[in-house]
């Protein structure tokens, strides 16, 4: 089996996402695990690839791909596995990875299985694994024919450096005349302090419970002082207490942080789905029935209006 596996950039990183992608396809024990980074400017990004399995890096480094626009990356990678003959492409869930992903399918006529946990190989056969049912069982899907593609849930896999180089082997950028009818007139850039929710080893949100959008400088006081990000919920920010960027849950973004703290969540079930696979889960809620205390690993029945100040000083004291 030959894998090639889409690694996206930002700025001048390769995202976290994709090398934990790369690092479980290096562990599937194949000899062939190659890499491709589509942009401008990103040759130098290419040696980091080889210290999370990548055996060969393709760089396609070119100013047409400088836009981070899906249509010119499609070409890129649709050359690639013809001329390369890979049979297997895997991504890291993003807005752009799957707008590639599925332009890429199309172009291949080939299956795309998305929303994967894991991938495995049992008699000999790709396996991939996908939550169904609100994630409360794991289904087992397969591909019935080549290339395949897979497109895998944000914080499924831990980059794992073990070391090693890469060969780097330049493309030619060849782009369809369709694939250059867009552009990029502007990119804004959030100003924001401290790691991403899907970086985040630790994670405070917060919900309805805090009364108000005003009310969040709790969770952001508690996140700074344990060097974590701010997530919320669907019901926060759909009444515009928070951006759309920090929502956790299944109409938002899956994460796994090491700690996962909620603040006013009640643990409805679409919640749930994007945060239920955190190493420790600890919900202050008010309300001693709320779901979320059901799958919590530490609860404290209280008002996060006492709590959360508490708990933030003590944090601080802690950390002198």
């Amino acid at each position: 089996m030959s894998t090639l596996v889409f690694l996206e950039h930002h700025g001048d990183e390769l995202l976290k996402g994709s090398l934990g992608v790369l690092s479980k396809a290096a562990s599937l024990g194949d000899t062939d695990v190659a890499g491709v980074i589509a942009g401008s400017g990103v040759r130098a990004l290419a040696d980091g690839a080889g210290k999370f399995g990548a055996g060969r890096v393709y760089v396609a480094d070119d100013a047409q791909l400088e836009a981070p626009l899906p249509q010119p990356r499609v070409d890129v990678l649709a050359q690639l596995v013809r001329d390369k003959g890979f049979d297997t492409v895997l991504f890291a869930n993003s807005v752009l990875a799957a707008d590639v992903a599925a332009g890429l399918a199309a172009r291949l006529d080939a299956g795309l299985n998305w929303d994967l946990t894991d991938v495995v190989r049992e008699d000999g056969k790709l396996v991939g694994k996908r939550p169904a049912l609100q994630d409360s069982v794991y289904v087992d899907v397969g591909w019935t024919s080549e290339p395949r593609l897979a497109l895998f849930r944000p914080g499924s896999f831990d980059p794992n450096a073990t070391g090693g180089s890469a060969e780097v082997e330049d493309l030619q950028v060849e782009l369809e005349d369709f694939s250059t009818a867009a552009r990029m007139i502007d990119q804004a850039h959030e100003e924001s302090e401290g790691p991403t929710i899907e970086d985040a080893e630790v994670i405070v949100a917060g919900g309805r419970g805090l009364g108000g959008p005003e009310n969040f400088t709790l969770v952001e006081e508690l996140a700074k002082a344990l060097g974590g990000a701010v997530g919320a919920t669907r019901a926060v920010v759909d009444a515009g207490w928070y951006p759309y960027a920090t929502q956790v849950g299944q109409t938002g973004k899956t994460v796994s942080p090491k700690l996962y703290i909620a603040c006013g969540i009640s643990g409805a079930i679409q919640h749930k789905v994007g945060m239920q696979s955190s190493g420790v889960i600890v919900a202050i809620n008010k309300d001693p029935n709320a779901p979320i205390f059901e799958f919590s690993d530490l609860g404290v029945v209280g008002d996060v209006h006492e709590v959360v100040p508490k708990l933030t000083e003590l944090v601080k004291q802690r950390k002198g």
